[in-house]
């Protein structure tokens, strides 16, 4: 795997991804995975994010550049996930996006050890653009 880009994250994600962490019941791999992305990110307020950051609850534009494949989906907590249109944090397609910025690529592990390379297209909704701190 090539070096990972420098992502973000906001503190009350980190505060609520604990919280996950802490309580879920996923495979070892998967909570490593996310663990370890949150020790590598750069921590801002939820009133300072860039707005062309991936957060939690953030809709994405995105490609799969291995497949030419590209996608819209919210990146959300696991209790949410199974939506259409929705990704969960501790799927590996999930851990990758977030704390991305728009123009952003990263080489990752898919399901099946399939090598995926993400690139992210847009950030169509950003809760914390848009006040949404709630969420």
């Amino acid at each position: 795997m090539s070096k990972s880009p420098s992502i973000v994250l906001t503190r009350l994600d980190v505060q609520r991804l604990d919280e996950v962490l802490n309580t879920m019941d996923a495979p070892i791999d998967l909570l490593e995975a996310l663990e370890n992305e949150m020790l590598r990110a750069k921590v801002v307020s939820h009133t300072r994010v860039a707005p062309d950051v991936v957060t939690m609850n953030s809709t994405v534009r995105f490609a799969d550049e291995t497949s030419g494949r590209e996608m819209v989906l919210t990146l959300v907590y696991p209790d949410k996930a199974g939506r259409d249109g929705t990704i969960s944090v501790l799927a590996p397609v999930g851990i990758a996006l977030l704390g991305l910025k728009k123009g952003q690529s990263i080489d990752w592990t898919g399901p099946n050890g399939r090598p995926l390379k993400l690139k992210i297209i847009d950030i169509e909704y950003q809760p914390e653009a848009s006040g949404d701190f709630h969420l």
